[in-house]
């Protein structure tokens, strides 16, 4: 726009034009202030919120479906069979009953711990849990509350949450009794084991105990984590009454992301859930590619390996202690579960695929 300045005789054109402007613009400044209000009435009246997407330079907003957020409950959830983020504890101490409940709030309700002061504060987990689900008037039902036997092998000898003097098998009792308390409940939904026994024996010792434990009620599933040879998997699957749900393995380069141990589970109706799974992948998904493809995506780096984890089938853990975080993950993952495909094609697949280091990453998908 040009502007001329005025001479002497054109003044008053020149405050009438100027006063029309300003009018114009105050009208123009006050309909938009009614247009958010009632955005922000609208938005509070069916409970639907919206979050934003990290790493963007210009925000990407993205509308959460109602009842998402607070009002989805783990059982509803577990009606198909695709997979989920699951919120980690380890690691959190004193400040674990505030992020499980921020966690909740956020939309989260798989919640993953263990029977282990060594790195998990379990009893703060069923602090967290409960505070959230009376602000938010939710039930037990509502969540999936998954925790783990470990053995005195992965316990610190000075917070052994057990008696380290009795035979294993009450040691395992002991465990489960100690868990039901910690998380404020009467049933575990998952029950893992830790990792694997010093040998066979105690393995099925262990494990017979935890089969004895769904056969009372107490639990309603069974799983294992840290098993990393696909001939020990096979054979604990094998030789179990009750077969492990749940295989929770750290995903990395190291154990070659597990490919023949997720194909199995894929075979046998396991779930396969994934901790480190952001820590031990960064080259995945920080390379020029990976960063032009999240942009595209209107996604984060971080945002696009959960969706590329997701789309393997597996169940990423995930430990944010950021509550916007929380909210972008769980916004992520409903898009997901509502059918949207992150990943157009397995070329898409394999920008972030291909950058793992892993030979035959794709195994799962080639089968399909």
């Amino acid at each position: 726009m040009v502007i001329v300045n005025p001479t002497p005789r054109k003044t008053r054109r020149y405050k009438s034009t100027l006063t029309a402007v300003i009018v114009v613009s105050a009208v123009i400044c006050i309909a938009w202030l009614i247009a958010l209000s009632l955005i922000s009435k609208s938005i509070e009246k069916d409970g639907s919120k919206t979050t934003t997407l990290r790493g963007q330079i210009q925000s990407v907003l993205v509308e959460q479906p109602k009842g998402t957020m607070n009002k989805q409950s783990a059982k509803y959830m577990l009606q198909s069979k695709l997979p989920y983020i699951v919120y980690g504890t380890a690691w959190k101490k004193d400040a674990t009953a505030s992020l499980v409940s921020k966690a909740v709030e956020s939309g989260f309700r798989f919640i993953d711990t263990a029977c282990q002061p060594k790195h998990y504060n379990e009893a703060g987990v069923g602090e967290g849990w409960k505070e959230a689900a009376a602000q938010l008037g939710l039930t037990r039902s509502d969540f999936f509350l998954q925790t783990k036997f470990t053995s005195l092998d992965g316990q610190d000898p000075n917070k052994i949450p057990y008696d380290e003097l009795e035979m294993l098998e009450e040691q395992v009792k002991q465990s489960l009794a100690k868990s039901l308390g910690n998380l404020q409940t009467d049933y575990i939904d998952s029950w893992v084991m830790h990792g694997p026994e010093n040998n066979w024996d105690d393995h099925f010792e262990v494990w017979r105990t935890m089969e004895e434990a769904v056969d009372e009620g107490k639990v309603r599933q069974l799983g294992m984590s840290n098993f990393y040879r696909l001939e020990d998997v096979e054979w604990a699957y094998n030789h179990a009454r009750i077969k492990p749900k749940v295989v929770q393995n750290r995903f990395y380069s190291d154990s070659g992301h597990d490919v023949e141990i997720r194909s199995f589970c894929e075979k046998n109706d396991i779930e396969y859930q994934s901790f480190w799974t952001l820590a031990a992948n960064r080259d995945a998904y920080s390379h020029p590619e990976a960063l032009e493809l999240a942009k595209k995506k209107g996604l984060s780096p971080e945002g696009l390996f959960y969706s590329f984890c997701m789309a393997l089938g597996i169940s990423p853990m995930n430990g944010s202690t950021n509550e916007v975080h929380m909210k972008e993950d769980i916004a992520l993952m409903n898009r997901i579960r509502s059918g949207e495909r992150i990943f157009e094609d397995s070329n898409e697949m394999g920008i972030i695929g291909n950058a793992l280091g892993t030979p035959n990453w794709n195994t799962i998908l080639d089968e399909e």
